[in-house]
């Protein structure tokens, strides 16, 4: 996957359903092509096959279930989110929070379904153990920082760069993205300036008035 990476968090917001969804998932294509950036998306689950039958950017699930196909209703599947058009999936999310066993039961069974996981951590502790799991991404995250508009990347910048120097140095495989409060341009590239390799993203483009515009600002400052 080409980096920087913007992924796009659609969460469960009324913007960013059924029509919308579609409607963003568009957007997100044309700014991504126009600037030569990657930006990715995660829509609801019910929105994958669609989106992905008419956009080429990647997509991910919002979560997956580490269960096998089989007597598990009202799982997620990770086959069925392969077969449904998804690139990758996020895994353990601040609203949807998941036990180290668990995080790690998910990222073996998105590898072994060639799912692309990023699996979000809200505390160096926890990303330490979450990258001998061997994910592609750690997304470190500051809770109390989500949807604030105060980004994680300005607010607390010696904790993402040791956050990242401290993944590199368990597992340099493992990318690092940042999220929590990412609003503008300055905060996308102050996120690079750190190590990171992109950003996560969700009400600053889902809920923006005007999510193109903002997009473009993203992208410009990802290719200074």
């Amino acid at each position: 996957m080409e980096l920087p990476l913007i992924l796009v968090n659609f969460k469960t917001y009324v913007e960013g359903t059924g029509k919308g969804a579609l409607k963003l998932a568009k957007i997100c294509e044309v700014v991504s092509k126009k600037f030569n950036v990657n930006i990715a998306i995660a829509p609801q689950f019910t929105d994958i096959r669609l989106i992905s039958s008419k956009v080429k950017i990647p997509i991910f699930a919002q979560h997956i279930d580490y269960q096998e196909p089989g007597a598990f209703t009202g799982h997620i599947s990770a086959l069925a989110i392969k077969g449904s058009g998804a690139a990758g999936t996020l895994i353990n999310h601040s609203e949807r929070r998941l036990s180290l066993k668990e995080i790690k039961k998910c990222t073996e069974i998105a590898k072994k379904y060639d799912l692309i996981s990023v699996v979000c951590s809200d505390s160096l502790m926890k990303g330490r153990n979450i990258a001998r799991f061997d994910p592609d991404f750690i997304a470190y995250e500051d809770p109390l920082l989500i949807g604030t508009g105060e980004a994680i990347s300005k607010v607390k910048p010696n904790s993402v760069r040791n956050f990242v120097k401290t993944i590199s140095r368990i597992n340099p495989e493992v990318k690092v993205l940042c999220g929590a409060g990412i609003t503008s341009g300055e905060d996308v590239k102050r996120a690079i300036e750190l190590g990171t390799k992109g950003v996560l993203v969700a009400s600053s483009i889902v809920k923006a008035t005007n999510p193109k515009k903002v997009l473009i600002e993203f992208a410009k400052a990802i290719q200074e």
